[in-house]
């Protein structure tokens, strides 16, 4: 707050203290906001083929397709996904001057979700290579789709509460 020189008095002080307040909080509110809804939906497709996909890497012998196909299926379906993700970061800082950032969520949510989606993404495939039944799979899928449709619908309650 500019004062040109003049001394502010404590009331004019503290007022200007909670502004900066308001403005950070804001400014956590705003970076907490959700994913665009096309990319939200994007990362749950995204999250519905990669246990599959990865089940076919990880097949004993063919499924389906051959390994290679399931390697370029695996590579192609990632670069699109980061792809997306950086056109929908760039879109959002542009849009509000905030990135998109997850460490302003509560650590209860976010970190089960970083443990428990690779070892459930993996572990379906490790049990779909010993047992060869593809319910793993496809369990895994609607799990997985699950979990984002649910994470997005935390982060959009997150924000209202904040906002």
């Amino acid at each position: 707050m500019e004062t040109n020189g003049v001394q502010l008095t404590p009331e004019q002080a503290r007022s200007a203290l909670a502004d900066t307040e308001h403005v950070r909080a804001s400014a956590a509110a705003l970076s907490a906001t959700p994913w665009p809804n096309w990319f939200f939906i994007t990362l749950t497709l995204y999250l519905a083929a990669l246990p599959i996909t990865y089940g076919g890497v990880m097949a004993d012998s063919e499924w389906l397709l051959p390994h290679p196909a399931w390697m370029g299926i695996m590579l192609a379906i990632t670069a699109v996904f980061m792809a997306l993700f950086a056109v929908a970061a760039k879109t959002w800082r542009h849009k509000t001057g905030v990135a998109l950032r997850l460490d302003v969520l509560p650590k209860r949510a976010t970190v089960p979700l970083q443990v428990g989606l690779p070892v459930l993404l993996v572990g379906a495939a490790f049990a779909f290579r010993v047992t060869g039944w593809p319910v793993w799979l496809i369990a895994a899928s609607l799990i997985s789709a699950a979990v984002s449709v649910g994470f997005h619908l935390a982060f959009v309650r997150l924000h209202r509460k904040t906002a």
